[in-house]
């Protein structure tokens, strides 16, 4: 138990370390994956049937393939293929390669979010839209945004909370976040090693940031009752 006590400092401050890391991920996923994911449903419902065949075609592929493989083909693909490791070696590289990977493949997650949220507006809207001299861009932003809204939360939130979880295998490609620097005092670390308990700890800080999560997504829903 001393042991443990001694310890603790040492492990809590590495693994508050990571955490941010893991959190810093977490936000950048976000913010360029949610507005990425409406573009990419707009491509992918397009008239043009080339252009929505390419991005059904890239949505296919991207939600058919691990993301674990997705983060190793973009870091390493580059310098084995054309010999020039455009991310270098260092950990903001690293971060960059992560970053890139997972607003990728949740664009794609959510891009499919959008496009069922959109088609579940009855099409009676835009008709009512257009005979009022409304634009098309006017019926999606002025009437339709709110309601796809208040339908896609649920799911969003679903994908949100997984992406939580998912920044963990950003480990694989060497990235400190937390589950790497639970798992660094497993192999040696800061004169701690074959310590497993740090490992084990990182789920806490899971459960917190997902629990508020959860708490903030039911507040929205409950803002946007109104549309029932």
């Amino acid at each position: 138990m001393d042991l443990f006590f001694e310890q603790f400092p040492v492990v809590f401050k590495a693994l508050n370390i990571g955490f941010l890391q893991t959190l810093k991920l977490f936000f950048v996923t976000l913010v360029g994956a949610l507005p990425l994911g409406l573009l990419i449903s707009f491509g992918s419902r397009s008239k043009v049937k080339i252009i929505s065949a390419v991005f059904k075609v890239f949505i296919w592929i991207i939600r058919g393939t691990p993301l674990m493989i997705q983060l190793l083909i973009i870091y390493y693909f580059p310098g084995l293929v054309f010999n020039n490791p455009i991310w270098g070696g260092n950990e903001e590289g690293r971060f960059t390669a992560s970053a890139v990977a997972f607003i990728i493949n949740y664009a794609c997650y959510f891009s499919e979010i959008y496009r069922g949220g959109i088609q579940s507006i009855p099409a009676g809207q835009d008709e009512a839209g257009l005979v009022l001299g409304m634009t098309r861009s006017q019926i999606f932003f002025k009437v339709k945004l709110l309601q796809m809204i208040k339908r896609i939360v649920p799911p969003i939130s679903n994908e949100v909370l997984t992406l939580v979880k998912d920044t963990s295998l950003a480990r694989i490609i060497a990235l400190q976040e937390i589950i790497w620097a639970g798992q660094s005092f497993m192999k040696g670390s800061q004169g701690i090693s074959g310590v497993i308990w740090p490992l084990f700890f990182t789920g806490v800080y899971y459960l917190i940031c997902n629990g508020l999560l959860t708490l903030l997504f039911g507040k929205l829903e409950k803002k946007l009752e109104f549309f029932r």
